[in-house]
């Protein structure tokens, strides 16, 4: 695969000042050394590095005793304490909530059981109400959720909620947006150093923004709503080190297919995923925002990317409200670190009836398929849609020949699969390209089929077919 390792897991290490160089997360990185093994038990090549861990000793200058992690730094923050460590449980200060059509409606009920029918939120600006699963169907009970949102955002002021009244025309509703976890970014929503909370599992998405950022159930929002805060458990750091140039072919759904393929989607349990390395520092945000969304299909509670120029460079026209970023101190501690050489990374696909059943794409060219799905929050953004024109136009315009689904996330990725130039097509688009080469036209943002949802949502499977691989886009 794409990286070796001859280290035990089970080996100890002190790592020492030299050996531990400057940190990666500091505004002002260099390359970091890892801290080697005191002891190898095993000298067998494997497809990553194992788990370095070590015991947590004693500390001998206040530094070490205060090194934290990025996750750490974040909720230690917003529990206003001057250290954490992983294990405990703290009131942590949110700064954002979302919820959508789906979770929306049970945890409003749950805010006015507890708080009052006549409770207000504790501040209209921190909750952002976003539908976008069961948008654009005639199930009466899929609409009424979102009638629901309305009258709540209305009866509390919210300030930010992306409406959508016109269901069978989605541009003539300017406020309605698309997929939360891409319309957080887009909006603005997401800023370094800050808690962001949201009744979605792929919440994590966020933490490409260097922020703590996870999925919490109705119960814990409805109380998020009136108090604006929320008990969590301090999560462990499991480190990922991704270094090398990567290849044209290689895209961010590939670097977090292989990383959930070596730990399992359990490796994370209630774990923070930290990724760094000079890959990491390649990526565009979107691509960083691929890499945290499958986080949660480790089992992890958040990833999260340090901020850099790109990131500031992202949100520079996006927000105006002040952050700060945090790093990981150099003395801070992991529970395991992981390498990785992306130079050497193949395409991967994540084969039935697991995230974890990874394979190359190469070992099942010889699988056949029923249909394509490109979109929702991991594969529907404006990078995924150009990635899967590119193709197109490599293959030299080859027909589909299965039925293709395209579902952009948002409306701005909409806008830009019309209007983009497509790198070497000459000037076309990804629309113009995906009608050359016979796919379905663009469908109306959403979240589409990825959650299935009532029988008329676009592309939703209702009767069997082969069972479905999971690819780069």
């Amino acid at each position: 695969m794409a990286s070796s390792t001859i280290a035990s897991p089970s080996a100890s290490f002190i790592p020492t000042k030299k050996e531990l160089g400057r940190s990666a997360f500091s505004p002002a990185s260099s390359p970091f050394s890892v801290p080697k093994c005191r002891k190898s038990i095993s000298k067998k090549i494997v497809s990553v590095m194992a788990p370095q861990q070590s015991e947590r000793k004693p500390a001998a200058t206040g530094s070490v005793k205060t090194a934290m992690t990025m996750t750490e730094k974040i909720l230690a923050r917003a529990s206003e304490k001057t250290h954490l460590s992983p294990g405990e449980n703290v009131w942590v200060d949110v700064d954002i909530l979302m919820t959508h059509d789906v979770c929306g409606p049970g945890s409003i009920g749950i805010f006015k059981k507890e708080f009052g029918q006549n409770a207000k939120v504790w501040d209209r600006e921190k909750i952002v109400i976003i539908p976008d699963h069961y948008i654009f169907t005639n199930d009466e009970r899929a609409n009424r959720n979102v009638d629901i949102l309305r009258d709540f955002c209305a009866e509390q002021n919210i300030k930010y909620f992306y409406d959508i009244q016109d269901r069978g025309n989605f541009k003539a509703n300017p406020d309605y947006k698309g997929v939360c976890h891409i319309a957080l970014a887009q909006e603005g929503h997401c800023r370094p150093g800050e808690v962001l909370l949201g009744t979605d599992s792929h919440t994590c998405t966020a933490g490409a923004f260097g922020q703590f950022a996870t999925g919490i159930g109705n119960t814990d929002a409805g109380f998020v709503m009136g108090a604006g805060k929320l008990l969590l458990k301090v999560p462990p750091t499991l480190r990922f080190v991704m270094d090398g140039e990567m290849p044209d072919y290689i895209l961010a759904k590939d670097l977090i297919l292989q990383i959930i393929g070596e730990i399992s989607v359990a490796g994370a349990t209630y774990k923070s995923m930290e990724f760094v390395g000079s890959t990491v520092e390649s990526l565009n945000m979107e691509e960083r925002m691929t890499l945290c969304n499958m986080v949660v299909e480790a089992g992890g509670k958040n990833g999260v990317v340090p901020a850099d120029s790109t990131t500031f460079k992202y949100l520079e026209d996006k927000t105006s409200l002040p952050y700060e970023p945090v790093y990981s101190d150099q003395q801070a501690r992991f529970l395991s670190e992981y390498r990785f050489d992306i130079s050497k990374l193949e395409p991967i696909v994540a084969k039935p009836h697991s995230p974890d059943n990874r394979a190359l794409a190469r070992e099942c060219k010889d699988v056949k398929i029923d249909r394509v799905y490109i979109g929702s929050c991991t594969g529907g953004k404006t990078e995924d849609f150009m990635a899967a024109a590119k193709l197109f136009v490599a293959s030299g315009y080859k027909k589909v020949k299965v039925p293709t689904f395209l579902v952009p996330a948002t409306q701005k990725v909409w806008m830009d699969v019309y209007s983009l130039p497509v790198p070497g097509s000459g000037g076309k688009t990804c629309s113009q390209i995906f009608e050359e080469v016979g796919c379905d036209t663009p469908a109306s943002p959403s979240c589409g089929a990825c959650l299935g949802g009532p029988k008329d949502t676009y592309a939703r499977m209702n009767e069997p077919k082969a069972s479905g691989f999971e690819f780069s886009i």
